[in-house]
């Protein structure tokens, strides 16, 4: 049995296959950057404390960059996602009319539904960031970002992605969509993020997933409240009318300067170079 054509959703590429190639470069590099091992269990303190100034690095470099941004949306999705087809589209969409709301949009920095967004943004005049993340095999950055910063945990990008954002956008991806989906989720839930807005777009593709929801709230492994969390649709304007109504109005939030870089600290303002 195959799986149904899905001319929309992410696909896998020569680019993204694997091969016994890849598999030696991945053990390579996983010898030759041992930090990577922290979390297969106990390791000496030194280790440890390595990785503990590694992660601080990490949030240093983050919070440098990316304190002049301003109120973000931060839009999630797969890398794989071709140009043209109906989800890059609407991800430029949406990227181009949370820019017009005043928000600057950021996503992981990468290709696909990311560059989508931040492309939106780009072309419009808006504020466009991204925040990558150091992979065995590089994800290059995608060319429609005022502004980007390259990680190196998932966690921390994680951490930065949700820390600046006051709407999340998630469109069709894969595991990495569905783990920033549903940690934004139980940030919120647990109260450890304010309730901000979650917007699900591709019914189609997630359709499934909201089925699952929907099981979880029935066996009683959520609260009642807890589905309403995520707002469902395909529809731009539906979905920047709830983002205006739960994250601008709820938050009361209104254009202002940004704050300006010091020059004593090294620090740049979030500024588009003329062309």
């Amino acid at each position: 049995m195959t799986a149904p054509e899905c001319p929309d959703c992410p696909r896998v590429t020569p680019a993204h296959g694997v091969d016994q190639q890849a598999i030696d470069d991945q053990l390579r590099y996983e010898l030759e950057l041992p930090d990577r091992s922290f979390l297969s269990g106990p390791r000496s303190r030194f280790s440890d404390l390595k990785t503990l100034l590694h992660v601080s690095l990490d949030f240093i470099r983050a919070f440098r960059v990316l304190h002049f941004v301003g109120p973000c949306v931060t839009i999630f999705g797969s890398a794989r996602t071709p140009e043209g087809t109906t989800y890059y589209e609407m991800a430029r969409k949406m990227g181009e009319r949370m820019a017009q709301m005043g928000f600057t949009v950021m996503t992981g920095g990468g290709p696909g539904i990311m560059e989508a967004g931040n492309r939106g943004a780009y072309e419009v005049g808006g504020r466009s960031v991204g925040v990558n993340i150091q992979l065995p095999f590089e994800q290059e950055g995608n060319p429609y970002v005022d502004r980007e910063v390259t990680m190196r945990y998932f966690f921390t990008r994680k951490t930065v992605l949700v820390k600046y954002s006051y709407a999340f956008i998630v469109m069709p991806g894969g595991a990495g969509t569905l783990d920033e989906m549903f940690e934004t989720m139980t940030l919120i839930q647990t109260g450890k993020l304010r309730n901000f807005p979650i917007v699900l777009m591709g019914k189609d593709y997630w359709a499934p997933l909201m089925q699952m929801v929907d099981r979880m709230l029935e066996e009683g492994m959520i609260s009642p409240e807890d589905p309403d969390l995520i707002f469902y649709t395909d529809d731009i304007e539906e979905a920047c009318a709830h983002i205006e109504r739960h994250a601008v109005r709820q938050f009361a939030l209104r254009r202002k300067t940004l704050p300006k870089g010091m020059r004593l600290l090294g620090e740049k303002n979030l500024v588009r170079e003329p062309s």
